[in-house]
């Protein structure tokens, strides 16, 4: 497949007329629907300028190349534009753009077309090959160039890998190159590097990390023989055979615009050693621009958060599937596993959740300490899910500390490795073959053993005092006490005070009286605003969130529907400061409404599947939109739009 395979000549404008960066985008789509291979104009409309929220694709030197991968395209495809006058468009340089090439990927595991854009890419890095399709005057012109331009650089590509393998030993410098996509920035930076390393008269060898896998991979006996390792990427790298080099971390756009300063520092050796007891699995930027804490903190948080994910919507369906097949009749107070049916999905589901705050701490701490970490964090969490103490090691009167805790257990995994391995380098080297397989391990869960053991008391007895709290607002207002009951749920999902709130309610449940069926209510609406705040504000703020996380938005008006509190944590993980308070907020508005329309539930769970048991059913509707809306809002208005 060629370059040319994928440019229509309909979708070729070389006079275009635009005036700012929304409508550039806006005729760049309206092109490539003329090449007949989008399904789905709108759906390829909105997802071009959401990876554009993301980051500007506008690389400099008047070029722009936005992209988009997605099921709303069949084939994979190009369009092309030619704004004489220059059309600003926020890019990397700052510099108005005259050069467009629009890219079309299907959302497909065949990834051939992708080897076919990365190779425009790199040939848009050359400026006389930019400068003769500025001054096409057909069509037909614009295509030959292209067409001429790929034959040389396919010859040139074959030269370049028979001259590698004929002098792999040479190779003195190397670099990787990756960026979220995968499709344009990888390679740029990847050519930039080669070129200007060319032409300083130095030998390099690039690996591209794309959408299409590795390609170019760095051997072990180049990675031995290098005096320097440059990792310009914005995205996972295998790091730990970098081990003990010199090594430049930094953004995948500095290797497209900083090739010459990253060259001069490799080859000066102008960059520290990197040692792979560290963060292997993400890369940072170093130097005198390198990560600030917070960024650092937000990164070991998120490869957490989607290990997480995973878990939480497999188990969250499997839960939803068993209220719906299950007979609420049977027994009210075990809605959910009333029938063989209903009880199988909802310990699988259970099963699936039972790993959700374990992997969440576990990743942290990998995030943090390398693999060392994950068997630390991973116990840390699991302590933290199910609660245990010095005297109760079995946790069968404990309570557990939830989410919070295993935030807390994941990170305090990561940095107890890391000082078990500073202090193992005072050990002899005899002991190096230990390390990983026995004092790590060892240390680490004891230690975190011990740490967790001693923090669940703290739990304990702030359980046991948020309990008393709410008894002794029992003669109160009830409708501050539907807000303090539906605020409770949400501040920590699984923790002290959620489950304060609802041993409270299920406790005034067991007195059947309409008091404690009023006290259920609120309960259950307080646990069901936050997943459906979530769902609907990635909806309706679909700027505040990355792509994963709006995909994984839906399925949280399904698990708040069900009482599911659980889909809320991931999200509250990864920004807790806007979530929580969100969440807080909402869950107080609903189940203060609860209790003013005197709404009543006689069973302790099953959200909407039980709404028809419900006393005042239109109020408790009226509730649950007013607390979700409330939630959204104010995730709408706090959290920050996804980086950029």
């Amino acid at each position: 497949m060629k370059i040319t395979d994928l440019l229509d000549k309909k979708s070729i404008d070389l006079k275009g007329n635009v005036k700012d960066k929304k409508s550039t985008l806006n005729k760049m789509v309206d092109l490539m629907v003329k090449s007949g291979k989008i399904n789905d104009i709108e759906k390829y409309r909105k997802g071009v300028f959401a990876r554009e929220e993301e980051g500007t694709t506008g690389i400099g030197e008047g070029i722009a190349i936005p992209h988009c991968k997605s099921d709303a395209v069949n084939s994979p495809g190009l369009a092309a534009m030619v704004v004489p006058d220059g059309v600003e468009f926020e890019a990397l340089d700052g510099a108005p753009v005259n050069l467009i090439f629009l890219i079309a990927a299907p959302d497909t595991e065949d990834n051939i077309h992708l080897d076919v854009l990365s190779k425009l890419s790199v040939l848009l890095m050359d400026e006389k090959f930019t400068g003769d399709l500025k001054s096409a005057k057909s069509a037909d012109e614009f295509i030959r160039i292209i067409d001429k331009a790929e034959s040389g650089k396919d010859n040139e590509e074959k030269d370049k890998v028979k001259e590698q393998t004929e002098s792999s030993d040479k190779v003195k410098i190397l670099a990787v190159t990756g960026c979220p996509t995968g499709i344009a920035h990888t390679y740029m930076a990847a050519e930039s590097l080669e070129k200007t390393a060319t032409e300083m008269g130095y030998q390099i060898k690039v690996e591209t990390r794309g959408s299409g896998g590795a390609k170019n991979v760095l051997t072990d006996k180049e990675i031995a023989d290098a005096c320097c390792i440059i990792v310009a990427a914005d995205t996972q790298v295998p790091m730990e055979r970098f081990d003990g080099k010199k090594v430049i971390q930094c953004k995948v756009a500095d290797g497209i615009s900083k090739a010459e300063q990253l060259i001069d520092r490799a080859v000066k050796g102008d960059a520290p050693v990197y040692h792979a007891s560290g963060n292997a699995d993400t890369v940072q930027e170093s130097g005198g621009d390198g990560d600030s804490i917070g960024h650092r903190i937000y990164k070991d948080l998120m490869n957490g958060v989607s290990h997480m994910l995973p878990f939480v919507v497999g188990g969250g369906i499997l839960i939803a599937l068993a209220f719906l097949l299950d007979d609420y009749s049977i027994d009210p107070s075990n809605f959910g596993t009333n029938t063989p049916v209903a009880a199988w999905f909802k310990a699988i589901g259970g099963y699936a959740f039972s790993f959700m705050l374990p992997v969440l701490a576990g990743y942290i701490a990998m995030s943090i300490a390398d693999r060392p970490g994950i068997v630390v964090g991973f116990v840390g969490g699991y302590i933290a899910s199910v609660g245990a103490t010095f005297s109760d090691p079995f946790a069968e009167h404990t309570v557990a500390a939830g989410f919070l805790g295993a935030l807390f257990a994941g990170f305090a995994a990561g940095y107890i490795v890391k000082g078990v391995q500073k202090l193992c380098d005072y050990l002899p080297e005899a002991l190096n073959g230990i390390k990983s397989i026995l004092i790590y391990p060892l240390a680490g869960t004891l230690l975190i053993g011990l740490l967790m053991c001693a923090v669940d008391p703290a739990v304990a007895w702030l359980n046991t005092g948020l309990s008393s709290f709410l008894n002794s607002m029992g003669d109160s207002s009830k409708i501050l006490l539907g807000c303090v009951l539906g605020g409770m749920m949400s501040i920590d999902m699984g923790g002290p005070f959620n489950k304060a709130a609802y041993v409270f309610g299920t406790g005034m449940l067991a007195e059947q009286n309409e008091s404690g069926f009023m006290i259920m209510a609120a309960v259950m609406i307080g646990g069901m605003i936050p997943p459906l705040a979530i769902a609907i504000a990635s909806t309706f703020f679909k700027n505040k969130f990355t792509e994963e996380e709006r995909k994984s938005g839906l399925v949280n008006y399904i698990m708040g529907l069900c009482f599911i509190s659980e889909g809320a944590i991931p999200y509250a993980a990864s920004d807790p400061l806007r979530v929580i308070p969100s969440c807080i907020a909402g869950s107080a508005v609903a189940g203060g409404l609860s209790m003013a329309f005197g709404c009543t539930l006689r069973a302790p769970h099953g959200g909407v599947f039980v709404f028809p048991t419900i006393g005042n059913v239109g109020g408790y509707i009226i509730a649950l939109v007013a607390g979700s809306i409330v939630g959204a809002v104010l995730l709408g208005i706090l959290k920050k739009n996804v980086a950029k």
